[in-house]
């Protein structure tokens, strides 16, 4: 599906909206500016001269984001960069509201090509941003059965992290993984079929667990939460 046609639809915006307090003649943060959302009514809500800085590293988000803001005009500064740098961005200024709405859009699951959904066929990616260089498929490709248990257990919270991280190596000595649905089979067989959910897929957590080591989730979450409150 075309990125533009799917469109996010931002959730719990009448509460972000309340905790931010939006007012006119303050600045705002939207450190996830996805596809503009919660930006746009962070903005229509500090009218007349409120301003809000966005922050996006998945760049079909953020040209989404930037048609979707036009017509705020100067009143919006959009930068593509993960919002470990705020601070930098930010010098001397201060911000009187920082959102961060953390996980997936919609728009990146359905997305076959970025590799994050194991509904699809697509390269085992799960990349934020291109331009880093880690993908899914060097991680189950060149990690040790260990790190790929560590990973998937501290990450995902997987039962089978062991038999799944086994089943990896055992698979990628034969040929490399390096697509969803190839994954997706190594998980299904790795697990004993009586312990298959019917709440969720049984790849759901291993998807997760590497998406976030991909993307350094909860190490960056760390940081913006440390450093935020200066700002």
């Amino acid at each position: 599906m075309e990125f533009g046609i799917l469109k996010h639809v931002p959730v719990l915006v009448e509460e972000v909206m309340t905790f931010l307090r939006c007012e006119p003649g303050r600045t705002y943060v939207d450190a996830t500016l996805g596809g503009g959302g919660h930006a746009s009514e962070i903005l229509r809500r500090s009218a007349p001269d409120g301003v809000l800085i966005g922050m996006e590293w998945d760049k079909d988000a953020l040209s989404e984001a930037r048609n979707k803001l036009i017509p705020f005009g100067d009143r919006v500064k959009i930068f593509r960069e993960n919002f470990i740098h705020l601070p930098d961005l930010m010098k001397a200024e201060s911000a009187d509201g920082i959102l961060l709405d953390l996980g997936l859009s919609s728009i990146q699951l359905e997305k076959g090509e970025r590799g994050f959904s194991f509904k699809g066929e697509g390269p085992l990616d799960m990349r934020m941003d291109e331009r880093t260089n880690e993908s899914a498929a060097d991680l189950v490709n060149y990690l040790s059965s260990e790190e790929l248990e560590y990973t998937l257990y501290h990450y995902g919270e997987e039962r089978w992290a062991k038999r799944i991280a086994r089943a990896i190596v055992q698979e990628r000595e034969r040929e490399p993984i390096g697509t969803t649905q190839t994954l997706r089979k190594i998980i299904y067989r790795a697990i004993p079929r009586r312990f298959h959910s019917r709440r969720i897929d049984p790849a759901t957590r291993t998807f997760q667990a590497l998406r976030i080591r991909v993307n350094d989730e909860l190490e960056n979450l760390k940081k913006i939460l440390e450093t935020g409150w200066e700002i």
